[in-house]
């Protein structure tokens, strides 16, 4: 297991340096000008020789290769950059965001893994059956909704219709400090879309996976032998049939990410998919850099995870193999 994790880090660092350069490139042949972004409205009465300097300053006059190898020997001191978009410095900017995008997706993800899991195998149980269409149709119509669309639908239903739930931000308007109280009811709402967002692939995966497991021969010999249905199910078929969903925990991460993205956005949750909006339309390429970096480093990490469980929960996955 050490090793094989050993190897993926070794793996990850040209990744890494690929996906860094890739942005920096995007950036050289990007058509917008970061110094206007940062100038604003000023940038339009400016000089051009005001201009020539703040370009200067921000670094951008240089070539390519110089200004990613310039972010790179600082990020690896912890020198990020300066957000020209937030006008903080980055890891700043990251670490006060970072806790609030991990608290978010973490309820999401452990709502989506436990509550698919437990709709798939009720759907398994009796494939074909009523219960199984409805969840069935459900998700199919689930995966083509786009968590933007679900966030507003949330907002209008639960904050406008039935005012349960308040309709986005971290904390009430007005409230002075952030009490535990205050983020959770403000995190519910946009958690639970998130998760309802990842949900489909959950409930397909272990409906497939359990039910194909339910018509293997142990399990009818099972069956045979007078065992419980309850028995046969958590003992027998549920093992084997979750161990397709060990993978697809790696795999839904850039999903996850993405899925983030467009949620924290739409209920101006303080995280750090909000903050690579606000690096996109600011032309702000140290921050989208470090971000991008960032959700690199989950997605692998993600897959890593995968692998992990699979080899844990299969005894026959050699992990040095």
């Amino acid at each position: 297991m050490a090793r094989m994790a050993g190897r993926r880090a070794l793996l990850a660092v040209p990744v890494l340096l690929a996906v860094t350069f890739g942005v920096f490139a995007i950036a050289a042949a990007s058509p917008f000008d970061p110094v206007t972004a940062y100038a604003g409205g000023a940038g339009l009465t400016a000089s051009q020789e005001t201009l020539d300097q703040l370009r200067a300053n921000l670094g951008v006059d240089q070539p390519l290769v110089a200004r990613w190898w310039h972010w790179l020997t600082g990020a690896l001191t912890g020198d990020l950059g300066q957000s020209t978009s937030l006008r903080q410095p980055v890891a700043q900017v990251i670490g006060e965001r970072i806790g609030w995008s991990a608290l978010l997706c973490g309820l999401a993800f452990a709502v989506a893994v436990v509550l698919g899991t437990a709709l798939g195998v009720l759907a398994a149980r009796r494939r074909g059956g009523l219960f199984d269409r409805a969840v069935t149709s459900v998700s199919y119509a689930l995966e083509a909704a786009p968590p933007f669309w679900l966030g507003l639908l949330a907002i209008w239903l639960f904050a406008l219709k039935l005012d349960v739930l308040p309709a986005g931000g971290l904390t009430d308007t007005g409230a002075e400090t952030a009490t535990a109280g205050q983020i959770a009811s403000h995190a519910l709402l946009p958690a639970l879309v998130l998760a309802v967002s990842q949900l489909p692939w959950f409930v397909l995966y272990v409906r497939q996976g359990v039910g194909d497991a339910l018509e293997e021969d142990p399990v009818r010999g099972a069956r045979a032998r007078g065992l419980r249905e309850r028995t046969i199910l958590l003992r027998h078929a549920l093992r084997s049939g979750l161990l397709p969903v060990l993978t697809l925990i790696g795999s839904r991460v850039p999903e996850l990410i993405t899925g983030a993205l467009l949620v924290e956005t739409v209920f101006s949750w303080p995280g750090v998919a909000s903050a690579t909006v606000q690096a996109a339309t600011g032309v702000d390429f140290p921050l989208l850099a470090s971000l991008t970096v960032l959700a690199t480093a989950a997605v692998l990490a993600g897959n890593l995870l995968s692998d992990l469980l699979y080899g844990l929960a299969d005894p026959r996955v050699a992990f040095d193999g």
